[in-house]
């Protein structure tokens, strides 16, 4: 196969817009970081259930909690750098609606799915809508009120 054959590929092509998107437009690297947080949150949650025996709930809040750190760490060095506080009070300032705008996320992801599964659909599409929903209200909180 040639290298013209190659980058013509649909999945080529695929790659270099979800490249060109995660590094030319700070929403796109945002989506990508709130992917890896959430594959980590996934993760441990994961391995804290079936391979520790965990409780759901405590393997809950540690995947969320340790999505929450890779996400703080990833947001401020490669989507919000030019606006994170440099240290003292200003950067536990920001620290603190960082946290905040990640329970308001939560919030949003409970009642989603709550109302999606009282409305009869299935759990596993409740969580898909409600990762949208708190997807696109943390963004707002954070690019609008965190980071400004």
């Amino acid at each position: 196969m040639t290298t013209t054959a190659l980058s013509q590929s649909p999945l080529t092509r695929l790659g270099a817009w979800a490249f060109d998107l995660a590094l030319g437009d700070r929403r796109g690297r945002y989506l990508m970081i709130s992917g890896a947080a959430l594959a980590v949150d996934l993760g441990v949650f994961m391995v804290g259930y079936r391979s520790l025996g965990a409780t759901p709930v405590a393997a809950s809040v540690a995947g969320y909690m340790t999505g929450l750190a890779l996400h703080w760490m990833l947001s401020t060095r490669f989507v919000f750098a030019g606006q994170t506080a440099g240290g003292g009070l200003a950067r536990w300032r920001q620290k603190l609606l960082f946290v905040g705008s990640a329970l308001v996320g939560l919030l949003v992801t409970a009642a989603v799915v709550a109302a999606g599964t009282g409305f009869g659909l299935d759990p596993r599409a409740a969580k898909i809508v409600a990762v949208a929903a708190s997807f696109t209200a943390t963004w707002v909180l954070r690019s609008r009120i965190v980071f400004r």
